[in-house]
């Protein structure tokens, strides 16, 4: 079932502004989504570009159009936390703020965060998803994917990016072996630079199915 877009938004408007300052990637905030209840899996979203999406102090934020960004509140009605990260954030606190919220939490990479997911190693997150993620790039920070958490790669048949071409993704879920469950997407549409929001890469129009593959996921761990 497709989830409008309006759903997520709407479901953001209880979010909280936090600051993860220091570390090696500075100061920096970052918006928490919280579940009724106790949270049974906590997320931890990176975005793809430079990761500036410009959160304010009131909690608006500038660039909005990321996937990540828009779907952001949509796990809430599955019980699962979620925290978005601006440029700045540490990625590592986010895990430690994270781990006292859910009992599993899950790291979600898209495009070039996954070059941030090394940071957060030490945190022992419980699971990794790549989406639509530039793995060669952050391959040599990784090490050997065969000792990396539980992950899930998801990615576009069509995407077009030269950064995250799915024959690339598909050799570094070779190597992880069992770790990774390859998980590929079909349709929705695209337009403009292959590498954008608005292209196959952003999943237009499939927003949701990557959506309920991540719940699961998170949901699945143990």
């Amino acid at each position: 079932m497709s989830v409008p877009l309006t759903a997520f938004a709407a479901s953001a408007r209880s979010e909280e502004v936090v600051d993860l300052g220091g570390g090696f990637f500075g100061g920096g905030r970052a918006l928490l989504n919280k579940p009724v209840g106790k949270a049974r899996a906590g997320l931890v979203l990176l975005t793809g570009g430079d990761g500036n999406i410009g959160i304010g102090a009131d909690g608006s934020v500038a660039r909005s159009g990321n996937w990540i960004v828009r779907t952001r509140a949509a796990y809430l009605s599955s019980g699962i936390a979620s925290i978005t990260l601006d440029a700045g954030a540490d990625p590592a606190k986010a895990v430690e703020l994270m781990r006292g919220l859910a009992p599993r939490v899950v790291v979600v990479a898209m495009s070039r965060g996954a070059l941030k997911v090394s940071g957060t190693l030490g945190q022992r997150p419980d699971g990794i998803v790549f989406v639509s993620a530039m793995l060669d790039a952050a391959s040599p920070s990784l090490g050997d994917p065969s000792q990396l958490p539980p992950m899930l790669i998801i990615q576009h048949r069509q995407d077009s990016c030269r950064f995250t071409l799915p024959e690339s993704v598909q050799a570094f879920a070779q190597r992880a072996g069992s770790r990774a469950r390859l998980l590929w997407i079909d349709g929705g549409s695209s337009t403009g630079d292959p590498c954008q929001a608005r292209a196959y890469h952003g999943f237009i129009g499939r927003e949701s199915t990557v959506v309920q593959a991540i719940t699961g996921f998170a949901g699945s761990l143990r």
